[in-house]
């Protein structure tokens, strides 16, 4: 059994890009994009004309480079003249159009590309291993990642956008913008218009009517194929998450969403203007409100306050993943805030280069692109928060989506956003987070004095990180209640001095960990963070020099152990995984669940080895922990009725 929080690494978001080529290409300005085009499901295809305004933002512009899926082939390109342009492919997923005389900077000009092709879900898809776009015979998604229209600037170029595609009769187009319809010799003629620049282009051809449910004050229509059953408690929770999020950015850009079902191999979750698709895997048998509200988050960062490139996606990616957390915290609890916050933490120390700034250098959908900018990216809000206070904080965010909504945004300009609201230059906390890489471990040195009002602790904090300056909480546990001080920590070696009324009986530097760092516990937990991505992609070999490293800090980490069981489980190496799971069951039992589980998993083992009574023996511990986490219960339960038999590869 898997347990591993994997939403932010598979998740489909505005955020999404692919790494560009080192080739320098003539900036442009789109303005407009209009596609009018055809659908046709029985031959999985579409053909279609994008016409684009577009302004050059250099001199002398005479060779322009656009997103295009590889898949799809220019049939003509034109200009504003009607004149036939010269166009090829360039590197993947692009197309190079050279126009006969330099455009003047400045000048606005128009194409008109002309494409057709096959979209059936098995062409090589943009980002490895995703698909953004299938046509099937009775549903369809066209989703802005796929590049199924010609597109400047990925995620940073916004633009008026106007989509027209006829489909057969029986079939609608639902996009999320204004949508309209006419008939047409071939069928219905579907618009959607997006009255506001952005990313429109994300569309859903579905069959058959959709349910439409009002919870809270909220409308929310539901395109849910296999997942019908889930589409009244998922359109409440949409209800709920909404509520929550207006309450601290204020109203999203569109207050009516749209969910639609994809398919198994589709992102997990994409959010563009007024959508949110979901795969089967996702939607699941219960409600699954951490991804829900990362997506819903992303209506208004990402879609309404975009970032102005890629280097600035922590801002959306980090501003969704910390929105999720907080709703979790109102439905689940400060005790859950507190553990997500640190699973997050922990996420973020998996990667040390690059910095924030320089995120752009980071392969996308990689778990080091997810790592960076969604988890630390959510640590660096959440410093942001412990710096400003609660007030300051919020309200930095909500005069932020307020000033650039409907634009793109930078990291400077979120920077004067908060120092604005703060009062003060938080430029040093940008340094540290934003533009340096690296995390502290903190030292704690200190002496206690009695005084003639109580008592002083006097002390220093630390740590190897020169540019690192940030006030930082202290716990002082005394004979009668803890107190809280907070300490500035400033360079190398910080001295403080505190004054207590009770006499200290221990300093506790960062007691909550909101503060991004480095200690023994974190070690562990970001080495087998880093063993589970490996494991994900099947490098086992690494992933057991991962769990490794976690066991040489800490001898008897039962996640540790289970995770090295479950290596050798699934490479057949009985013996050696029954190890790791006895090793798992003899150490700190941390987290819970790894109990139940390498109770199940060691009855497995035993089961394929022909002991069947000792198999049932562990299958009755399982069940008597009690622990249903991930249906652990009706996993023992199911093979103490049934041996477990491995499957046979040929």
């Amino acid at each position: 059994m898997r347990i591993v929080k994997l939403w932010v690494a598979v998740a489909g978001v505005v955020a999404v890009a692919t790494a560009q080529t080192a080739e320098r290409r003539a900036r442009i300005d789109v303005i407009s994009t209009k596609v009018q085009g055809a659908v046709n499901p029985a031959t999985q295809s579409i053909q279609a004309t994008a016409t684009l305004e577009f302004t050059p933002l250099d001199a002398n512009v005479q060779t322009i480079t656009l997103d295009l899926n590889d898949a799809l082939k220019v049939s003509r390109v034109t200009d504003d003249k009607d004149q036939t342009l010269s166009a090829a492919r360039g590197a993947e997923n692009t197309i190079r159009i050279t126009f006969p005389t330099a455009l003047a900077k400045g000048q606005n000009s128009t194409l008109r590309i002309g494409y057709e092709g096959r979209l059936a879900g098995q062409e090589e898809s943009p980002v490895f291993g995703i698909r953004f776009a299938a046509i099937r015979s009775d549903f369809a998604y066209l989703l802005y990642p796929a590049r199924w229209f010609p597109i400047n600037d990925y995620t940073a170029d916004r633009y008026l956008g106007e989509f027209t595609l006829v489909t057969p009769q029986g079939f609608r187009v639902v996009g999320g913008g204004l949508e309209t319809f006419a008939n047409d010799p071939g069928g219905v003629a579907w618009t959607v218009k997006y009255p506001q620049p952005g990313f429109g282009g994300s569309i859903a051809i579905v069959k058959g009517e959709p349910q439409r449910i009002q919870s809270m004050g909220a409308n929310t229509t539901v395109y849910f194929r296999e997942s019908a059953g889930m589409a009244k408690p998922y359109a409440e929770e949409t209800a709920k998450v909404l509520t929550y999020l207006t309450g601290l950015y204020g109203p999203p850009p569109m207050t009516a969403l749209t969910l639609v079902e994809t398919e198994k191999g589709a992102p997990a979750g994409y959010a563009a203007p007024g959508l949110i698709f979901l795969s089967p895997g996702t939607i699941g048998s219960s409600v699954n409100p951490r991804g829900l509200a990362n997506q819903i988050a992303r209506q208004w960062w990402g879609i309404s306050t975009s970032a102005s490139s890629r280097n600035h996606l922590w801002i959306t990616n980090g501003a969704a993943r910390y929105s999720e957390l907080l709703y979790l915290e109102q439905s689940g609890g400060g005790g859950v805030f507190e553990q997500e916050m640190r699973d997050a933490y922990t996420e973020a120390l998996t990667i040390d280069q690059p910095p924030l700034i320089q995120s752009a250098r980071l392969e996308d959908y990689s778990p080091e692109f997810w790592a960076l900018t969604g988890g630390k990216g959510a640590a660096v809000f959440n410093m942001l928060r412990m710096v400003e206070g609660d007030e300051k904080f919020f309200a930095t965010l909500k005069n932020f989506l307020k000033q650039y909504a409907n634009k793109s945004a930078s990291t400077e300009e979120l920077r004067r956003t908060a120092d604005q609201v703060f009062g003060q230059d938080l430029g040093y906390f940008f340094v540290e987070w934003i533009e340096s890489s690296g995390a502290p471990e903190f030292k704690l040195e200190y002496t206690i004095f009695r005084t003639a009002k109580g008592f002083r602790a006097v002390g220093k904090v630390v740590q190897d990180l020169d540019t690192f300056r940030m006030p930082v909480e202290l716990r002082i546990e005394t004979e009668g209640n803890p107190e809280i001080k907070t300490i500035e920590v400033s360079g190398t070696s910080s001295e403080f001095a505190v004054e207590t009324f009770g006499k200290p009986n221990k300093l506790t530097l960062d007691p909550s960990h909101k503060v991004l760092r480095w200690s023994p516990e974190i070690r562990v937990a970001v080495a087998i963070r880093k063993g589970e991505q490996f494991a994900e992609i099947n490098d086992f070999g690494e992933a057991l020099k991962e769990y490794q490293k976690a066991l040489d800090v800490s001898r008897n980490s039962s996640l540790a152990h289970y995770r090295i069981g479950e290596v050798f489980f699934l490479q057949g190496n009985w013996q050696s995984a029954a190890n790791a799971f006895r090793e798992a069951l003899s150490g700190n039992l941390e987290p819970r669940w790894t109990e139940v589980w390498a109770r199940i998993n060691l009855g497995k083992v035993l089961d394929v080895s022909g002991q069947r009574e000792r198999a049932v023996n562990e299958y009755n511990l399982a069940i008597r922990t009690k622990d249903n986490t991930q249906g652990a219960q009706d996993e023992a339960a199911k093979y103490l009725k049934e041996p477990y038999r491995r499957a046979i590869s040929n």
